[in-house]
């Protein structure tokens, strides 16, 4: 499947018009049928503006099939899957993370030792 074809399917599947992506990239409406029927290549701009306009990636513009990352969530996972994932970031960015770790388990100690000791 062309890039064309394949923002013509996303654009038909997301309802929007012809004339509203071509509005939305700039061209005339013969233009952009042009793009879609595979006779233009779509700039990168354009391909920009399509993927904000129908909501998904520029990638999943130019090749839907593509095994595209998806958001990796830490909070569902066993502890020991948490920490194999905080394992591979970088060094910078592992530090940061138990930075944060030890700010919330400080400001944790601190709210207990004043609810127990102070707010009675």
């Amino acid at each position: 499947m062309t890039i064309g074809e394949n923002i013509k399917r996303i654009r038909k599947e997301k309802n929007v018009l012809q004339k509203e992506a071509a509005a939305a990239v700039g061209l005339n409406q013969s233009n952009y049928n042009r793009m879609e029927n595979g006779h233009r290549e779509p700039t990168v701009a354009a391909l920009k503006i399509l993927s904000e306009l129908f909501g998904v990636s520029t990638d999943y513009l130019i090749d839907p099939e593509k095994d595209i990352p998806k958001d990796v969530t830490v909070e569902d996972k066993a502890v020991q899957e948490q920490l194999r994932l905080i394992a591979q970031l970088d060094e910078n960015d592992r530090k940061m993370v138990f930075q944060m770790i030890e700010k919330l388990l400080t400001n944790q100690k601190f709210k207990s030792f004043f609810q127990e000791n102070i707010s009675k």
